[in-house]
Protein backbone atom coordinates (compact mmCIF):
# COMPACT_ATOMS: atom_id res chain seq x y z
CA UNK A 1 0.00 0.00 0.00
CA UNK A 2 1.63 3.55 -1.40
CA UNK A 3 -0.95 5.69 -2.63
CA UNK A 4 -3.95 4.98 -0.13
CA UNK A 5 -1.89 6.43 2.60
CA UNK A 6 -0.63 8.79 0.00
CA UNK A 7 -4.18 10.19 -0.79
CA UNK A 8 -6.17 9.98 1.91
CA UNK A 9 -3.46 11.41 3.62
CA UNK A 10 -3.54 14.50 1.37
CA UNK A 11 -7.05 14.88 1.19
CA UNK A 12 -7.78 14.63 4.80
CA UNK A 13 -5.47 17.21 5.46
CA UNK A 14 -6.57 19.35 3.02
CA UNK A 15 -10.41 19.15 3.96
CA UNK A 16 -9.16 19.76 7.74
CA UNK A 17 -6.71 22.81 6.74
CA UNK A 18 -7.24 23.97 3.19
CA UNK A 19 -4.05 25.47 3.52
CA UNK A 20 -1.65 25.31 0.21
CA UNK A 21 1.30 26.04 2.67
CA UNK A 22 0.90 23.40 4.97
CA UNK A 23 3.91 21.16 4.43
CA UNK A 24 2.40 18.12 2.73
CA UNK A 25 5.73 16.32 2.17
CA UNK A 26 6.42 15.19 5.63
CA UNK A 27 2.60 14.30 6.16
CA UNK A 28 3.43 11.76 3.51
CA UNK A 29 6.32 10.71 5.17
CA UNK A 30 4.70 10.25 8.10
CA UNK A 31 1.58 8.55 6.83
CA UNK A 32 4.25 5.87 4.97
CA UNK A 33 6.49 5.97 7.94
CA UNK A 34 4.83 3.06 10.08
CA UNK A 35 4.67 -0.19 7.32
CA UNK A 36 8.28 1.34 5.55
CA UNK A 37 10.02 1.02 9.11
CA UNK A 38 7.81 -2.21 10.14
CA UNK A 39 7.68 -3.88 7.09
CA UNK A 40 11.70 -4.97 7.85
CA UNK A 41 10.49 -7.09 11.06
CA UNK A 42 7.64 -8.75 9.15
CA UNK A 43 5.27 -7.88 12.04
CA UNK A 44 3.22 -5.02 13.28
CA UNK A 45 5.32 -3.04 15.89
CA UNK A 46 5.58 -0.02 17.91
CA UNK A 47 4.42 2.67 15.01
CA UNK A 48 1.21 1.19 14.78
CA UNK A 49 0.48 2.03 18.21
CA UNK A 50 -1.84 5.32 19.18
CA UNK A 51 1.20 5.69 22.20
CA UNK A 52 3.94 5.72 20.27
CA UNK A 53 2.37 8.76 18.05
CA UNK A 54 1.16 10.53 21.29
CA UNK A 55 4.76 10.00 22.70
CA UNK A 56 6.57 11.41 19.45
CA UNK A 57 3.32 14.14 19.51
CA UNK A 58 4.61 15.06 22.70
CA UNK A 59 8.21 14.87 22.11
CA UNK A 60 8.28 16.89 19.37
CA UNK A 61 6.53 19.80 21.13
CA UNK A 62 8.96 19.46 24.07
CA UNK A 63 11.71 19.31 21.64
CA UNK A 64 11.34 22.35 19.05
CA UNK A 65 10.38 25.05 21.80
CA UNK A 66 11.20 28.25 19.98
CA UNK A 67 11.83 26.24 16.45
CA UNK A 68 9.51 26.71 14.47
CA UNK A 69 10.29 25.58 11.65
CA UNK A 70 11.82 22.30 12.43
CA UNK A 71 8.26 21.97 14.31
CA UNK A 72 6.36 22.56 11.85
CA UNK A 73 8.36 19.87 9.88
CA UNK A 74 7.78 17.24 12.50
CA UNK A 75 4.26 17.87 13.61
CA UNK A 76 2.91 16.99 9.84
CA UNK A 77 5.00 13.56 10.00
CA UNK A 78 3.55 12.83 13.15
CA UNK A 79 -0.01 13.93 11.51
CA UNK A 80 0.54 11.83 9.11
CA UNK A 81 1.53 8.90 11.26
CA UNK A 82 -1.77 9.79 12.84
CA UNK A 83 -3.66 9.39 9.44
CA UNK A 84 -1.56 6.24 8.48
CA UNK A 85 -3.10 4.45 11.89
CA UNK A 86 -7.07 5.58 10.77
CA UNK A 87 -6.69 4.78 7.39
CA UNK A 88 -4.61 1.25 7.73
CA UNK A 89 -7.85 -0.01 11.02
CA UNK A 90 -5.12 -0.02 13.25
CA UNK A 91 -7.29 0.07 15.69
CA UNK A 92 -9.23 -2.42 14.87
CA UNK A 93 -6.15 -4.67 16.58
CA UNK A 94 -6.76 -3.45 20.07
CA UNK A 95 -3.58 -5.19 21.55
CA UNK A 96 -1.57 -3.89 18.45
CA UNK A 97 -2.82 -0.16 19.07
CA UNK A 98 -3.02 0.30 22.59
CA UNK A 99 0.18 -1.24 22.69
CA UNK A 100 1.86 -1.17 25.25
CA UNK A 101 -1.07 -0.57 27.54
CA UNK A 102 -2.92 -3.61 26.37
CA UNK A 103 0.24 -5.71 27.33
CA UNK A 104 4.01 -5.65 26.31
CA UNK A 105 3.92 -7.62 23.15
CA UNK A 106 2.17 -7.54 19.99
CA UNK A 107 1.42 -11.01 19.94
CA UNK A 108 2.66 -11.28 16.17
CA UNK A 109 0.06 -8.90 14.72
CA UNK A 110 0.32 -8.62 10.97
CA UNK A 111 1.00 -5.07 9.35
CA UNK A 112 -2.62 -4.50 8.60
CA UNK A 113 -1.68 -3.19 5.05
CA UNK A 114 -0.47 -6.60 4.04
CA UNK A 115 -2.69 -8.48 5.47
CA UNK A 116 -5.55 -6.98 3.37
CA UNK A 117 -4.61 -8.68 0.17
CA UNK A 118 -6.33 -7.80 -3.06
CA UNK A 119 -8.69 -5.43 -1.25
CA UNK A 120 -5.30 -3.47 -1.16
CA UNK A 121 -6.06 -2.81 -5.34
CA UNK A 122 -9.17 -0.92 -5.21
CA UNK A 123 -7.89 1.03 -2.60
CA UNK A 124 -4.49 2.13 -4.17
CA UNK A 125 -7.08 3.26 -7.50
CA UNK A 126 -8.92 5.51 -4.81
CA UNK A 127 -5.45 6.52 -3.32
CA UNK A 128 -4.65 7.82 -6.71
CA UNK A 129 -7.73 9.46 -7.28
CA UNK A 130 -7.67 11.65 -4.13
CA UNK A 131 -3.78 12.58 -5.05
CA UNK A 132 -5.20 13.76 -8.32
CA UNK A 133 -8.43 15.41 -6.09
CA UNK A 134 -6.23 16.80 -3.89
CA UNK A 135 -3.50 18.55 -7.01
CA UNK A 136 -6.15 20.01 -8.43
CA UNK A 137 -7.34 21.93 -5.34
CA UNK A 138 -4.27 22.79 -4.23
CA UNK A 139 -3.28 24.19 -7.65
CA UNK A 140 -6.35 26.39 -7.88
CA UNK A 141 -5.77 27.84 -3.83
CA UNK A 142 -2.19 28.66 -4.95
CA UNK A 143 -4.00 30.13 -8.16
CA UNK A 144 -5.61 32.24 -6.03
CA UNK A 145 -3.40 33.01 -3.35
Amino acid sequence: MFFWFIGTALASSWIVFGDPKFSYRPLVIGALAPDIIEIWFGNAGPMHSVVTGIALLALVMLTTIGKRPRRKFLLACVIGLFMHLVYDGAFLNTRMFWWPLSGAQFGGAKIPSLERGLINLPLEVVGLLLIVWWSRKRNTAQQIH
